[in-house]
């Protein structure tokens, strides 16, 4: 899939059959310039993260083959994996039926310090490792994940926790 990143061009939109049916791509940016991403792994089809893009993280992840996302707390453009070594590399990228939606499916690597294929930073192999329950009347979230893929202390030794309050 490797192009010239100055080939890559999103189409002004200009219809609805354009859009809904035609082949030319023609993302919808929200009013902040970004766009919902789904990223599923490839081999198995689970659910690994919800992110979004901005016009240049689309760019350069259909340039490059590796999942580059927006962080809104940041503010800037990340590569999964940068850090870790647990790239997204793109196999796929969908798009919805009216372009304002996308989904990457991607193969996992290693960390590069030790674990197992994940996505999560929180050390998970998914960031949806819990799923929220109704129990004895009070909601609460049970673990879908039974151990952590690898040591986010060790992966991210030094690193700044990306979750902000």
């Amino acid at each position: 899939m490797k192009i010239n990143k100055k080939n890559i061009i999103f189409n002004n939109r200009v219809s609805i059959e354009q859009i809904e049916e035609g082949t030319e791509l023609c993302p919808k940016f929200n009013k902040e310039g970004l766009i919902p991403c789904i990223t599923i792994e490839y081999e198995t089809k689970e659910v690994l993260m919800f992110s979004f893009l901005n016009e240049e993280a689309l760019r350069k992840s259909i340039e490059t083959d590796k999942a580059h996302y927006y962080s809104r707390s940041r503010k800037n453009i990340w590569l999964k994996g940068e850090v870790s070594g647990m790239y997204h590399q793109i196999q796929d990228i969908l798009i919805d039926d009216d372009q304002d939606s996308i989904i990457f499916t991607v193969k996992l690597n290693e960390p590069t310090k030790g674990g197992e294929k994940a996505s999560c930073h929180v050390g998970y192999k998914s960031c949806f490792y819990r799923k929220v329950k109704v129990s004895n009347g009070k909601l609460e979230l049970k673990y879908t994940e039974d151990k952590k893929s690898f040591d986010p202390q060790i992966v991210y030794e030094g690193i700044e926790n990306p979750t902000k309050l």
